[in-house]
Formats: structure tokens, C-alpha cells, sequence
């Protein structure tokens, strides 16, 4: 995948991330993150196209729940999931998260 067909700007980041997908619940860290999706470094599996749950961590300690598609998977390392389904509340606090 040599070309980047993000829409939306990425930022590094090193956040806890628990999520649940058709693998069960898991625990992560998202790595890079922004408006149009995220990357999560773990070992649980999912599959192209799946929809899962994921919260991430806050600085504040609280959590910011979020659903999105799974856009690419590297087995045993980790996967791009595609924010697909945000509600203006869940923007404006991904913005802010973002912005931090």
C-alpha cells in the first residue's frame, strides 16, 4: 500500500484503547489518530469490513466510546478502522481529543 488514501489527517498518539469486535473484548493502544479512523496496535483478530466497538482512554481518564469499520488488518500486529458512524457529539469530542 504505497499510496495514502486517507481523507482526513492523522496525528501519533499512545492512547489505551479497549475494544469488541466478533473476537471478543480486547485491550489495545491506538497509535495514530484522526477524524476519519485510527490504527490499533494488538493481537486480536477481525476481519476486513468488520464493525466493531472501541472507547478510547481520555487524558481526563474518562472514556470515549466510538464505532467504526475495519479498513485494513495486519495479522499479530494490529488494524485501521474507518470512523464511519460519528454523531456530531462524538466529532466535536474526537476534535478535542485530537487538538489535546
Amino acid at each position: 500500500m504505497d499510496e495514502d488514501r486517507r481523507e482526513e489527517d492523522r496525528k501519533n498518539v499512545n492512547l489505551e484503547v479497549r475494544w469488541q469486535g466478533g473476537s471478543g473484548r480486547h485491550l489495545a493502544r491506538v497509535t495514530d489518530l484522526g477524524l476519519g479512523g485510527c490504527y490499533l496496535d494488538t493481537l486480536g483478530g477481525v476481519t476486513v469490513g468488520e464493525v466493531i466497538e472501541l472507547e478510547i482512554k481520555l487524558p481526563s481518564g474518562e472514556w470515549l466510546p466510538l464505532r467504526g469499520t475495519i479498513a485494513f488488518h495486519h495479522p499479530g500486529l494490529g488494524f485501521s478502522v474507518c470512523f464511519s458512524f460519528l454523531t456530531d457529539e462524538e466529532q466535536y469530542n474526537l476534535t478535542q481529543l485530537i487538538n489535546y
